[in-house]
């Protein structure tokens, strides 16, 4: 009887500690969930481009969430070459005002990085794969643009809020 008694005891201590290890998992959980929401918040918003070679601000871009659950990128303003077209671009996009053009599409969130999309650099009219994440220590949006799936082969662009 003292053995059973002492084996229930045990039980108790072992099913208490399995509740609080769940617990403490949820707690992980969510708080990784919304830590990888809150990078896509800082992502999403109104960002000012900056030329790599003279760090002058060129166009304000609005990265927004589509009601298809994907990000996109348009240029709400030019501030130099407002009149400017792409005549470069292909498809739809060719001979379209610069001001106004969806320059990235259909992006989707991976671990807090908006990724599997791409980028239409409306001076060559080229598309890139591209990848966008949020650097906390500078505030700077990081906008990798790359002629391979993986990012290996191409630059970084950062823009400013």
């Amino acid at each position: 009887m003292e053995k059973r008694i002492k084996l229930l005891g045990d039980c108790r201590y072992v099913f208490r500690k399995e509740i609080l290890q769940k617990v403490l998992l949820l707690f992980f959980i969510c708080g990784v969930n919304y830590s990888v929401h809150a990078q896509i918040d800082s992502i999403v918003g109104n960002w000012k481009t900056v030329d790599d070679k003279t760090d002058e601000v060129r166009a304000l871009v609005r990265i927004f969430k589509a009601t298809n659950g994907l990000y996109y990128g348009k240029i709400e303003k030019m501030y130099k070459y407002v009149d400017a077209v792409c005549d470069k671009c292909d498809g739809n996009d060719k001979g379209k005002p610069i001001q106004g053009l969806m320059i990235i599409r259909e992006m989707k969130v991976e671990n807090g990085v908006l990724k599997e999309g791409y980028v239409l650099d409306p001076e060559s009219g080229k598309k890139y794969y591209g990848t966008i994440s949020y650097d906390k220590s500078s505030q700077k949006l990081k906008l990798r643009g790359s002629i391979d799936k993986y990012g290996v082969l191409g630059r970084n662009q950062y823009w400013i809020r």
